[in-house]
Order: structure tokens, then sequence, then C-alpha cells
């Protein structure tokens, strides 16, 4: 009888210390004593990283930026085999506790964790938001045991039952870049969660044990057993009927996946300049409220000026033309013994090839690894398979690293910028030929020489400083500025030739006289003022183009001349809504600045009117391109880039062609010229445009003519011809003939000479 008393007793008192030790414990965790636990705003909006949609002018979604792939799901999405499966297979008491089974809890411990780890779904929510992967410490488990306990209740007394469900599935990873149950369904499945079958369901609740061991893209047997697991579950808790499990036993797992990130992922050569305006927009707003969104991971909506119709012309019109040049290259390189290089040494040639492995991951493994600079050149010579951009489309062949250097020099590149003229929206942008290819952008990065298509701001500032107008006289005899002679391509100088000529052939004397008379500072400054950040160098060659500026800079500063002397910043961003769709940021312009005159901008436009019409863009005409379009070509030394930037009263669109490296190049002018480079993409682009009827660009549009305007200067080449008549006749009489007359055919600007 004593010792049963006492049996009882030590029976008692061990419970009520055991109690008193868990009750002990848990208390100490809530009050955070044995480790930081979450605050109350992180329990109330727990971590769920969203990433952030980018739509185009039209709403169509372009892409996301995000760090992990996830869509969020409403409760309402959910299937209800989805709902019932996960609780058949991991907390069939889930409706009736309050984050802690008590049932499930001791039979983990009586059996140590043979029979399950006893976690409730609000505990797992509680893991995935805040503990992490589980310690392998067993002590270190233990404690985050304790602390996911204490965060089940929290989250318990805050969310409904549906919106713990709803969190847990969007939060999981399903692995292969599927973050929540949306992206895991059209990841294996290629279908929207809602419309997931009982099969799908039952394969992705038993990835939730472990994704890696029971995923059906690797393991596809063990994911069958696992799957029909969760099916027994459900029969087990009356959730399936007899009938049905067994019929659902007895098919295959059918996946169809599909990684999302290539499909969902913002890869393209924008990315970069969207991102730094979308983070001013959001300094600006923490800034202002306080509050700090992240691009990747706060669910933003972002609507950018893009026109996804015009960006697949304008990728169209750039695969077109270069695809046909490439071949007309790729021709001329095979007499060329150290192509795709020109007029450069053997040693030049290994100093740009060994530059360029410098820059590749390869050379970076490499050397890590300890090799010699000897070594690993060496290893880049020895072939291996590699995938090579072709214009028919990516190619595996057999070749080296270095010969793979080589090859990719001598593809031809592009950048294109397409503006609208009134606000600086962006409407296309062309980075590059395949961003899979070739990520460096040839937009905003890339600085080269502009060649003659700097020359309109020239005589801008010409017309606008000396007050110079259309019809006024420039002497085209050689020139000569200390050691400074620049020459006309087609080699014709003397007489005199009006402004509007001057440009329309592009005329290197007409540009260097300019020059002298202005000084490098106005023009410079000018330049400044259109938008041109880089630096321009103050020597009188930047007449000529010799300035390496960017694509984006030169046709912004154009877009000053289509909006009548207004330089308007180009911009992608439209508006930021954040997740619940508040707006953070609407684009409000406030860098709009009246460069020059109403009068000098349209001047502008009528010169460059000429430049299409009978001078050296006069080639466009041949594509039959009517209405009112203003454009200047360019070219620069030895060819290596071709420049066009043409203009309708509503658009403003940049090209430039050239190579990788400056060595590489056509042999003639007639090839290497803007208009032959350049000038092309421009117009097929234009005709797509023209012939698209849900556009707003089309021919019967025309540049507004200012009040101040005098109408005799669209005359001054008829009045030029009459004087030259006079001026031959006296020539005769005195026996003098000088021919100054410009080849209507040739790009006349044989640009900076070096």
């Amino acid at each position: 009888m004593y010792k049963i008393h006492k049996f009882i007793f030590y029976f008692w008192f061990l419970f009520i210390i055991g109690i008193s030790s868990i009750i002990l414990i848990f208390y100490a965790a809530s009050k955070g004593y044995l480790g930081t636990l979450p605050s109350t705003k992180d329990i109330e909006n727990p971590a769920m990283k969203v990433g952030s949609k980018v739509y185009d002018s039209n709403g169509i979604l372009l892409g996301k930026f995000f760090s992990e792939n996830r869509t969020l799901v409403t409760y309402q999405q959910l299937p209800k085999d989805l709902v019932n499966a996960l609780i058949s297979k991991e907390d069939i008491r889930f409706k009736y506790h309050s984050g802690i089974d008590a049932k499930s809890f001791l039979r983990a411990i009586l059996s140590l964790g043979k029979k399950g780890g006893g976690s409730t779904i609000s505990q797992q929510l509680a893991k995935l938001l805040f503990t992490g992967p589980s310690a392998k410490n067993k002590l270190q488990r233990i404690h985050q045991k304790l602390l996911e306990w204490v965060m089940a209740i929290e989250l318990e007394k805050r969310y409904t039952k549906e919106e713990i469900i709803t969190m847990y599935y969007n939060k999981f990873d399903f692995l292969y870049n599927a973050k929540g149950i949306e992206t895991a369904a059209h990841t294996y499945f290629n279908k929207k969660v809602s419309e997931l079958n009982l099969g799908e369901c039952a394969t992705l609740v038993g990835m939730l044990e472990n994704p890696s061991l029971y995923n059906p893209k690797n393991y596809p047997s063990r994911a069958r057993k696992q799957r029909n697991l969760v099916l027994y579950q459900m029969k087990k808790y009356n959730f399936l009927n007899v009938y049905k499990y067994k019929k659902e036993l007895s098919k295959p797992i059918k996946i169809n996946f599909k990684i999302q990130k290539k499909d969902f992922e913002l890869l393209t050569y924008y990315g970069e300049f969207l991102k730094k305006e979308i983070q001013e927009a959001l300094d600006e707003h923490k800034e202002k409220t306080g509050q700090k969104l992240d691009l990747y991971s706060s669910g933003l909506k972002i609507y950018t000026s893009i026109d996804a119709r015009m960006q697949d012309y304008a990728e169209k019109a750039v695969k077109r033309h270069l695809s046909q040049l490439q071949i007309s290259f790729n021709r001329f390189q095979k007499k060329n013994k150290n192509a795709p290089f020109l007029n450069i040494s053997q040693e030049k040639t290994k100093r740009i090839l060994i530059s360029a492995m410098h820059r590749t991951i390869l050379y970076q493994d490499l050397k890590q690894k300890g090799l010699t600079e000897k070594k690993i050149i060496e290893e880049f010579k020895k072939p291996q398979l590699i995938k090579l951009f072709t214009w028919n489309g990516p190619k595996k062949i057999l070749i080296s690293p270095w010969d793979f250097i080589r090859y990719q020099k001598s593809i031809i590149q592009a950048g294109m910028l397409s503006i609208e003229t009134s606000t600086g929206f962006i409407k296309a942008w062309v980075g590059g030929i395949d961003f899979n290819h070739f990520q460096y952008d040839h937009v905003a990065q890339t600085q080269r020489q502009v060649g003659s298509v700097f020359k309109p701001i020239l005589y801008a500032a010409a017309i606008n400083e000396l007050h110079y107008n259309p019809c006024t006289k420039i002497s085209n005899e050689k020139f000569h500025l200390g050691k400074w002679s620049p020459r006309n391509s087609n080699g014709k100088y003397g007489g005199f030739l009006t402004l509007k000529d001057g440009l329309a052939f592009s005329v290197n004397t007409i540009s260097a006289r300019l020059i002298s008379q202005l000084t490098p500072g106005p023009v410079i400054n000018l330049a400044k003022d259109m938008g041109i950040e880089s630096i321009i160098p103050k020597h009188p060659s930047i007449a000529l183009g010799s300035a390496d500026l960017t694509l984006y800079e030169m046709t912004g500063a154009f877009n000053t001349f289509t909006n009548y002397g207004i330089y308007v910043k180009p911009s992608i961003l439209v508006k930021i809504e954040d997740e619940n769709g508040n707006l953070i940021k609407e684009h409000v312009d406030i860098s709009q600045k009246q460069v020059f005159s109403e009068e000098v901008g349209y001047i502008m436009l009528k010169l460059m009117q000429g430049v299409v019409k009978y001078g050296t863009a006069k080639r466009l005409q041949s594509y039959n391109l009517i209405g009112d379009i203003a454009g200047k070509t360019g070219t620069t030394n030895e060819n290596s880039d071709g420049w066009f930037i043409g203009m309708i009263p509503n658009l403003t669109t940049g090209v430039w062609v050239g190579w990788e490296d400056r060595f590489s190049h056509f042999e003639n002018i007639k090839l290497g010229q803007g208009a032959n480079m350049a000038l092309p993409i421009w117009a097929y682009y234009m005709k797509s445009l023209y012939k698209d009827i849900n556009l707003i660009y089309h021919n019967r549009l025309l540049f507004h003519k200012p009040k101040n305007y005098q109408s005799y200067w669209d005359h001054c080449n008829e009045i030029h011809k009459e004087e030259n008549i006079i001026n031959d006749k006296k020539k005769e009489e005195n026996s003098l003939n000088i021919d100054f007359d410009i080849n209507l055919n040739s790009e006349s600007n044989k640009d900076y000479d070096k």
C-alpha cells in the first residue's frame, strides 16, 4: 500500500513538474527569453516575397522582376481536393486546434518522432515564415520547435484557418524556381492551380514532406507512391470514396514540366535602365512616406511606355536587315587573313582577343584554379562543344573558346531606340541582336563615335547663335585650322554652299567653317542642353562627330528637333502601383526644357528633310515611304559605325550599327556608310508602323510650321541655281572652271580625320 501511495505521489509530482516546465518553457519562449521572436508587425505582415510585374503601354505582361518566382493565390482559387489532401496528409485536426495538436504532440514524444513529428500546418507555416530549414544539431532543433509552437499560436490568433492554408501554399518552395502553389502548378503541370485535378493535387501535396525526394520530374516512381499515400489518407478520412480512390491509384503521374524563370523574368536590354528609374521612384516614395518597397519582393505593378507591337516590329527590322548585311560582311571576310579585323597588326589582334578572354567566366574559373596565363591560353585553344549565335538560330559546334571570341567579334551588332515626341516615352528599345548571346546594351551603354549624325547639333548652334538661315552660304574651299585639315569624301572643293545643301550632303568643309566661327564651347553647351551627358572634347573635330556618345543620348537630342526646341528626357516608366493597386508613382516630367525656339527647331527639321529628299539619306525613297520625314546619316572612321536617326512628326527613332570592336568593319564606304548599315532598319520599322492601323504613326502627319518661318527659305536652292548660272557665265568668260558639284549618291562625311 505504501508503495502505491509513493508511486501516485511521484507520478503527480513529476506530472505537475512536467506541465509546469512546459508552461514555463512556453512562457519563456513567448517572451523571447529563448531566442529573438518576430515582431508583431512581422507576424501580421509575414514575408511573402512576390515579384513585381512589368506591363507594356497596352497592359500586356512583359515579364517580372523577382528574387522568388511566386504568384499569390486566394483561398477561393485553391481546388477543394488540394485543401482536403493537405488536411488529410498533414493535420487532420487542423480545424479544431489552436496551433498545436496535443494528441499528435504526445504521440511524437512517446514514439520519439518515429510516428511523425506532430507538426501542425500552423507550425509548418511558422517554420517556413520564421525559423527556416531544420537545424542538424538536436538541441538547436528543439529550440526551433519551441519557437515554431509559439509562432503557430500567434498565427492562429491573427489569421483564419483559410488564411493559414493559403499562406502555407503561397510560401512553400516546390523547387525549380517554383515558389508557391500557383508557380508549382505551372511548372509541373503547365496549368493554373484552379485547374489541377485530384491526382495532380495529391502529387503536389506529396511533395510537401520532401520536395527533393518526392519530385515527380526526377523520381516518378517515388512520387507516385507518395501520391497514393496522400490518396489513401483522403479515403481514410472520408474525403474520397473507395471507387474514386481505386480509380485514381491506377493512373500514372503525367507531368508537363516547364521551368518558369525564362518565361516570366524580364530578361531584356532595357531591364537595367528600367530598374534604375523604378529604384529612383521607390527611393522618392520612401522619403515621402517612410514606406520601404522592394522591386523584387513587394508585388508591385510596373507600367511602362514600351509598346509590345512596336518592340516586335523593331526587333524584326533589325534581324531582317542585319542577317543580309552579315552575308555581305562574311563574303568579304573570306579574303581577310586576319578576319574579322582590318588594318591592324597580329600583335594588336592578340591584345584584343586576350582582353576579351579576360572578361569571360571560363578565364575566371581557370585563374581561380591557379593556372598560369600561358596555360589558360592553351586551354582556350582546345576545341569544345559551344553554342553559337547564328541568324538562323543557335547552333552547337566544336570550336575553341579562342576562335569563339573571334567569331563573336565578326557578328554585326545594332542598337535601336524609338521615342514618342511630345512625352519622351520610349516605345521600343533594341539593345542588341539577341539577349541570350549578347547581353551588352548598345542603346544606353555603348559609347561610339557619332560621325556626321552630330552635325545637326552644330547647325542648330549656328542658326541659334549666329542667326544663320537655310539659305546662308558658306565657303566650300579647303579648310585648315592649325594641323586640322578636314576633307570631303568626294574630294570636291570650291565655291559656296547653302546650309541646306551643306547638311544634306554632309559636307565637312562647311561644318569645319561653322565650328571655327562658333568655337566648340556653344556647340558643347547646346549638346548638353539637349540631354547629352557624355564628355565632348573641346576640339573643333567635334563638328564632324569625333565624340563618343550613346544612341540613347543622340536619339533624345534629336527628339528636341521633333519637339520644336523642347528637350524632354527619354523615359520608360509610366507609373507604379503597389500590390493593392495604390498609386506609388506616376510619371510627371519635370525635365522638359526649352533649348531653342520653335522656329529653330522647324528650320532644322526642314534641313533634315533635305537630307532625306536629295542628300545622304536619299536611299530612303527606294522604300516607298512618303510623308514628312526628316533624318541624318552618320559614318565614322574606316566605316566602323553606321548611324541613322529619322523623325516623323510624332516619333523619333535612332539606329546604330557596328561591331563589338571598332577594328571589325567594311573595307569600303559603299557598304560601310550609315545609309547602307543603319538606314534600312529604320525604313523596315517605319513601314511596319505605317501598316498597323492600330498605331498612330502614318504618312498623313505633318511637321507644324511656326508663324515666323520665312517661306522663301524653302526655295533657296532654286535661287542658288540661278546665281550659279550667272557665276558660271562669268567663269567661262574668265576661262576658270571650278567643279564643286557634290556626288548625290555618296555619303559626304569622311568624318573625324585622325
